[in-house]
């Protein structure tokens, strides 16, 4: 089993709603567990004239290997009506592997550390909550330093995912 961080985002179709509806998907993957979902937060899209997004990490032990879990979470996206029309659009649900274990992966489908996470607040404090304070990446950054770099502005976190 290893310890796997997952980012949450949805700006369309009741956002929080479709979060708490994944929150329900990943307790049901086989060979894993969910062991923590962080507040919600909601933010500015980063592009302009879409709807805010709500935003969450969600904290997971499995035994899955990574493109296991990669097709399991495109799963739960497409039942939740992810429609793969552009690359920045707005969407219904996106699931990404932040963090899985201590592994370097770059594969054509699949890229962990999650590659832009360090420029993005809605990813870093949610998994603030649910990550050790040490946290060490698998390329050698510390969680501490990405925060410090990246200041809590534009987020507002809800208080217990409402």
């Amino acid at each position: 089993m290893e310890r796997i961080y997952i980012g949450m985002g949805s700006n369309l179709a009741a956002p929080q709603e479709q979060l708490r509806n994944a929150v329900q998907a990943l307790t049901q993957l086989p060979k894993t567990q969910l062991t923590g979902v962080s507040a919600f937060y909601q933010s500015d899209s980063l592009l302009p004239g879409q709807p805010r997004y709500t935003n969450a990490v969600a904290a997971l032990e499995s035994a899955l290997t990574p493109l296991e879990l990669l097709d399991a979470l495109q799963a739960i996206e497409n039942q939740q009506g992810r429609e793969r029309l552009e690359r920045w659009g707005p969407r219904t649900l996106d699931l990404d592997i932040l963090l899985f274990g201590d592994r370097l992966i770059d594969e054509p489908r699949l890229k962990v550390p999650h590659y832009q996470m360090q420029e993005r607040a809605f990813v870093l404090y949610p998994l603030a909550e649910l990550a050790p304070a040490q946290l060490e990446l698998a390329d050698g950054r510390r969680l501490s330093d990405l925060l410090a770099a990246c200041p809590f502005v534009g987020l507002d976190r809800l208080a217990t995912g409402d």
